[in-house]
């Protein structure tokens, strides 16, 4: 099992829309998460000093190949439609690929 976290931000007066959204994700996108074998998946939100709210994700990857069972959930339909409705109230926190929100961590510290 690996361990993945990641950040982005959220538009402004965006966040109870997209809390709404994940309050009610659609049971295809949760299916396609479980076939790529995602497990334990969280996402919390985070307001800072500067006012502006942040989203930090976490999941556990069980699977063999992370590459090929990313590339099959983006290649999934519902997948691409649940992501056009959420992408857009996202916000990049930092410099990334075209079309990329979420921006990896690296893990510094784990006790189990």
């Amino acid at each position: 099992m690996k361990r993945y976290a990641m950040v982005t931000g959220i538009r402004p007066g965006k966040l109870q829309e997209y809390t709404r959204l994940h309050a009610e994700v659609w049971p295809g996108v949760l299916e396609m998460i479980r076939r790529c074998n995602i497990r334990n998946y969280s996402i919390y939100t985070v307001r800072l000093p500067d006012g502006e709210d942040y989203l930090f994700s976490y999941f556990e990857y069980l699977g063999d190949d992370f590459d090929v069972d990313m590339r099959k959930m983006a290649e999934d339909a519902e997948t691409q439609r649940w992501w056009a409705v959420c992408k857009p109230l996202l916000t990049s926190v930092v410099s990334l690929p075209p079309g990329e929100v979420w921006a990896p961590t690296k893990e510094v510290f784990h006790s189990d």
